[in-house]
């Protein structure tokens, strides 16, 4: 296993997350015996990072992982959980919140600690005094209960700048999606010097997009193959991750067996790719993209009569081309109703002055429908806040 120190800390940079555990068909009660061996496994491999929220498997995501980590010491292994800021019904009791996390994982304190999904729309939520979760999540810190704070951001390049100028120094890492294709679709490299520039950790989710990566289609299946007919596809997405210095942890949803065999594998020594495979990786991320070629200059905002973000909103278009995304919704909702792509009329202003020639109503306007069509993070999460409700028994 390949570690980095971190603050004190020797981390594996293989860490295991623990969202996408496998339930039983019937009960939908996690595969304890699975979550069990797979840890074991990874534990004696080396890894030591366990990264789990609030709102996973709707609670079983910590209670599995505490059942699994308890055969082992509590200093072996570093511990990592989120506040559910985003899916919050209202004010609450954010220490309750907090302490009830604690007791499903079986400790006092969290080596690492993060406000989950810091973006454009659930920004309003912690950053709402009547919320007051960032002051209440610093008292825990100062307290001991929490050893390392940080956020997990889906948001853009701008939101998050802003968010760590405006709380310089409160936040030891920040944890973004990036991969291969993410690096130029969702300005991934970009979010990661920012973080760099600050001198912050950055960890890693999505290192293969839920899956998609580690199943590509047949033809660029064969461009892999044709470069080690022996390594999965998966493999090539954690080496890309593996060259970035600033990396920390690499964080992996595992849910079967060969998963963790195949991860282990690839961390057992630092391998960064060659130039040839990171060709072959960005030609086969190309490949994989449906949208526009909006190099973001900005021509187009100068002489918009309704002061449209037009680069922020290609950026959310992009995304939906490759595969539906709770979180472009997500960026949309926190924009002003006149801001969103709906609120286009279509005067071709920006078309004439494009360089790269993108017919921008055309695509407002579908934008504008997969927007209204597609589901809303306010629908997804009713769950979630119930449960919350119920838990602080509200």
């Amino acid at each position: 296993m390949i570690y980095n120190e971190f603050n004190g800390d020797k981390l594996s940079r293989l860490g295991f997350g623990c969202m996408r555990f496998m339930t039983e068909s019937g009960s939908g009660n996690v595969d304890q015996e699975t979550v069990d061996r797979m840890f074991d496994l990874a534990i004696e491999k080396g890894v030591n990072y366990f990264d789990t929220a609030y709102v996973y498997l709707g609670g079983q995501s910590e209670t599995s992982m505490a059942k699994a980590l308890a055969r082992y010491p509590r200093e072996s292994y570093f511990l990592a959980d989120k506040f559910p800021g985003h899916s919050l019904p209202g004010p609450v009791d954010n220490r309750a919140l907090f302490e009830l996390s604690l007791k499903r994982c079986g400790t006092d304190y969290f080596d690492y600690y993060l406000l989950h999904n810091v973006m454009e729309w659930s920004l309003k939520i912690y950053e709402d005094p009547a919320y007051h979760i960032i002051p209440d999540i610093l008292k825990l810190k100062e307290e001991g209960k929490i050893r390392h704070l940080g956020f997990s951001c889906h948001g853009g390049p701008e939101m998050l700048e802003a968010f760590l100028d405006k709380y310089e120094g409160m936040f030891e890492f920040v944890q973004i999606q990036c991969n291969y294709l993410d690096w130029t679709l969702q300005d991934a490299k970009k979010k990661y010097d920012i973080i760099t520039k600050r001198g912050l950790g950055v960890w890693i989710m999505e290192p293969v997009r839920g899956g998609k990566l580690a199943n590509l289609s047949e033809s660029n299946t064969a461009k892999l193959k044709a470069l080690d007919p022996e390594a999965s596809a998966a493999s090539y997405a954690f080496r890309f991750l593996q060259g970035l210095p600033n990396v920390k942890v690499i964080l992996s949803g595992m849910n079967e067996m060969f998963q963790v065999e195949d991860n282990l594998k690839t961390f057992e020594e630092y391998r960064p790719l060659s130039v040839k495979e990171e060709d072959t990786l960005f030609e086969i991320a190309e490949s994989m993209k449906g949208g526009v070629p909006c190099t973001g200059c900005r021509y187009c905002c100068e002489g918009c009569p309704i002061g449209l973000n037009i680069p922020y909103l290609m950026d959310c278009y992009n995304t939906f081309k490759v595969d539906f995304s709770l979180n472009s919704s997500m960026r949309i909702d926190g924009l002003e109703e006149d801001k969103r792509p709906a609120a286009c009329i279509g005067c071709g202003q920006c078309s004439h002055v494009c360089p790269q020639g993108i017919d921008v109503p055309t695509v407002m306007s579908e934008l504008a429908e997969i927007y209204a069509n597609g589901p809303k993070w306010a629908d997804a999460s009713k769950g979630r806040q119930e449960t919350i409700k119920k838990d602080l028994h509200m």
